[in-house]
């Protein structure tokens, strides 16, 4: 799935669900990638799926914040305009899955100093959100850990996300395991067992139960 702003992009929505093989669900915390045969096992058992026709908006809905911006495809992107607070979508109905799972898409910000992806997702019996480019651009992390947002939690760092610029981002949830990479860099990996997960109190809880927002 591609989003764009003219503003703020989120880019390509190839929105991909991938659900993880027991095995990979099980990784170890210090692998960040998977050995060749947790690969090659994952390959014959995944299943994969787009979230996002390339055309129209089917399956997601606009999500109204109040004075939000509007939402339209064009050539194979979604693109949201800057209202005035946030502009999202979010899939309609739900999710065929809240645990075990891989989640990727491009991004794009073509201007702004604000979060350009704010994915919100499933993880154990609530909702947490991977922010990219918020609080001045360049903080990325996990809202809301222990009661703590990204900018104050040990999965918040700092980080160059140019503008006009695609990037490839990936999230991974498992039972025990929480990781995320922008482009090859990981960004994020704990483990969240044992830690109070939820999301940040306001607007941003229109995401649930999948959704996607700029600021």
């Amino acid at each position: 799935m591609k989003l764009r702003l003219p503003l703020f992009l989120l880019g390509s929505l190839g929105l991909t669900f991938t659900v993880l093989t027991a095995c990979q669900a099980e990784e170890k915390i210090e692998d960040a990638k998977p050995t060749a045969e947790a690969k090659k096992e994952g390959t014959a058992n995944t299943k994969e799926k787009s979230l996002f026709d390339g055309k129209t908006l089917k399956g997601w809905k606009k999500i109204d914040f109040g004075g939000t911006g509007d939402i339209e495809v064009d050539e194979g992107e979604i693109i949201l305009y800057m209202g005035e607070i946030m502009t999202g979508i979010k899939i309609d109905g739900e999710p065929p899955f809240k645990s075990n799972y891989e989640i990727s898409l491009d991004a794009k910000r073509i201007d702004g100093t604000d979060f350009f992806c704010a994915l919100t997702f499933p993880i154990r019996d609530t909702h947490c959100t991977f922010v990219v480019g918020g609080w001045g651009g360049s903080l990325v992390g996990i809202s809301s850990i222990d009661h703590m947002d990204a900018s104050e939690n040990s999965t918040g760092s700092v980080h160059l996300l140019e503008d006009k610029t695609w990037h490839h981002l990936r999230l991974r949830v498992t039972d025990t395991i929480l990781q995320a990479w922008i482009g090859e860099k990981q960004v994020v990996n704990m483990v969240h067992t044992d830690h109070k997960l939820g999301m940040r109190p306001g607007e941003i809880e229109e995401c649930m139960p999948l959704g996607i927002a700029a600021f």
